[in-house]
């Protein structure tokens, strides 16, 4: 015959058992809903201020002003190649009216050429060298430039030639954008640079972007920095 008083121990036992197993079961299920909501709580705050963290310290801003440059000085090369291109038929224009002036025209072919030669790519605007040579060589074509024009001055019948004075205009016109872009291009390096040099950017400038400072462009012959007179 049972133990009536042993059988109520061992149900209540089990009712026990049972009730801490459904707690405990209970509290993983929660931890579980916890942990699902923590990870979307942290995705909601940290990356976010992680993002924003890295932004404030030049991820993006180093970049956008390197490309901004790299942009301003390809206008640069545009209009100076504009100008190279005009030269030749300004050259024989002015051939044909001046034929005294030999040594001038000469002096102009061979800064054209010389010009011309010197390539300066947006990965060499770092290279202070590279930059001063190129400024050197399109500084030397534009006082060419200008002493050729300063003899046209004993030409009436070539001053009012009609292809000469398209020529000019175009020239005078080229000269003018030649020196707009080259302000932008500095105003556009002055701004990297500041960039680079200052915090927080200059966190991930160094860190991120192993970014180096660009070089201005600096005439580097007196006057160089000035278009040429075309206009009479």
């Amino acid at each position: 015959m049972k133990n009536p008083k042993l059988s109520r121990e061992v149900v209540a036992k089990a009712t026990i058992d049972t009730y801490f197993y459904n707690v405990v079961r209970r509290f993983a299920v929660w931890m579980e809903g916890f942990k699902k909501m923590l990870n979307k709580l942290i995705k909601i705050l940290v990356v976010p201020a992680v993002a924003l963290s890295l932004s404030a310290c030049g991820i993006n801003s180093v970049p956008t002003a390197e490309e901004n440059a790299k942009a301003k000085w390809a206008d640069v090369e545009s209009t100076y190649q504009r100008r190279a291109d005009l030269i030749p038929n300004l050259v024989e224009t002015v051939k044909g009216f001046a034929t005294q002036e030999q040594d001038t025209l000469t002096a102009v072919v061979e800064a054209r050429a010389k010009a011309t030669s010197i390539q300066l790519s947006a990965d060499d605007l770092g290279d202070a060298a590279k930059v001063q040579e190129f400024a050197a060589a399109q500084g030397a074509l534009s006082q060419g430039l200008g002493r050729l024009m300063a003899t046209v001055e004993a030409y009436p019948e070539l001053k009012s030639n009609q292809n000469f004075l398209a020529l000019q205009s175009q020239l005078e016109g080229t000269e003018n954008r030649i020196n707009v872009a080259r302000r932008d291009y500095n105003e556009a390096v002055r701004e990297y640079n500041t960039t680079i040099r200052t915090f927080p950017d200059i966190i991930g400038a160094k860190i991120i972007h192993g970014a180096e400072p660009m070089e201005p462009f600096a005439a580097t012959t007196e006057g160089a920095d000035e278009a040429p007179e075309v206009s009479f």
